[in-house]
């Protein structure tokens, strides 16, 4: 392993860290992408996936450890969620990444970029109103959220992911949580699924400790600049460039699997787009409309 292999991991451990940060999404989506391509691209020695998802699992580890801390102290976890789903979580990603050892790098690749594409898919449902309920006034299906995050541990732990970029709108949309206790309690089950996780590639002697430290140095530090800079910016029009991005990597991965799937999943998001733009149009109107009135 060579000094500027690691230079390169603490690089790219800042870059996905700081949008981690900014746009408050977990920095496995961003960052399984950077060390797919990134070093190659540099001249370097490629990564492998099954290399990346075990290094990525401890940075997600440690990432949303931190922000458990902060949204602890605003009082957005529900103990209760979070046991259904915690528990969840935990059993399917060690079962995940525990038979990951067994399972070949080319279909981990498929795993993460069907989630990939998921949470693009996802980015186009319109945001949902908070509704300002405490968290001891919410209410939800107990049997529908430990399969929900059984499902979601199961392939998290698989390709190294927490999963937050899929639990947030699922628990918002399927399971109907306010927005603010879904993204406070999101960060503690992504954390219960990283530390399952781990100890799943970790007894498997599947995790390079020294590529994952130099990573998670570098996402911390730029996790608390993303963060920093994310309360003073609109995010909005950033959230569209990353979907595309993640889309891009996504459609990417897919067509280095196999081309007929990435030209048909590239026809489908084209026509999300077009059917979220035109819906997006027409609540524009609306809105004129009863501004009018």
């Amino acid at each position: 392993m060579t000094t500027l292999l690691l230079f390169v991991l603490f690089a790219l451990g800042l870059i996905g860290g700081f949008f981690s940060g900014l746009l408050g999404i977990g920095g496995g989506i961003i960052m399984v992408p950077l060390l797919l391509y990134v070093p190659s691209l540099i001249g370097l020695e490629a990564i492998s996936m099954k290399t990346a998802a075990a290094i990525t699992i401890v940075q997600s580890m440690a990432g949303s450890f931190s922000g458990l801390v902060v949204h602890k102290k605003y009082n957005f976890v529900h103990s209760k969620l979070i046991a259904y789903m915690g528990s969840g979580v935990v059993f399917g990603s060690l079962l995940g990444s525990y038979f990951s050892k067994q399972i070949r790098g080319e279909v981990m690749l498929g795993i993460f970029a069907g989630m990939a594409l998921m949470a693009t898919v996802l980015m186009f449902i319109p945001s949902k109103k908070d509704d300002d309920l405490a968290v001891e006034n919410v209410d939800f299906n107990e049997y529908l959220a430990f399969f929900v995050a059984l499902l979601v541990g199961i392939l998290g732990g698989i390709v190294g992911q927490g999963g937050a970029f899929i639990l947030i709108p699922l628990m918002l949309y399927v399971l109907k949580i306010p927005t603010r206790i879904a993204l406070g309690s999101s960060v503690a089950i992504t954390f219960l699924s990283a530390l399952a996780g781990f100890i799943g590639k970790w007894g498997t002697g599947q995790i390079p400790f020294l590529m994952a430290i130099v990573l998670v140095a570098g996402a911390l530090i730029g996790a608390q600049l993303g963060g920093r800079l994310s309360s003073r910016l609109k995010t909005a029009s950033l959230r569209i460039i990353l979907s595309v991005l993640i889309a891009f990597t996504s459609l990417k991965m897919w067509f280095e699997l196999s081309p007929i799937v990435g030209y048909l999943l590239t026809i489908g998001l084209v026509l999300l787009l077009l059917v979220f733009l035109k819906d997006k149009r027409k609540h524009k109107e609306l809105n004129k409309l009863t501004l009018k009135t």
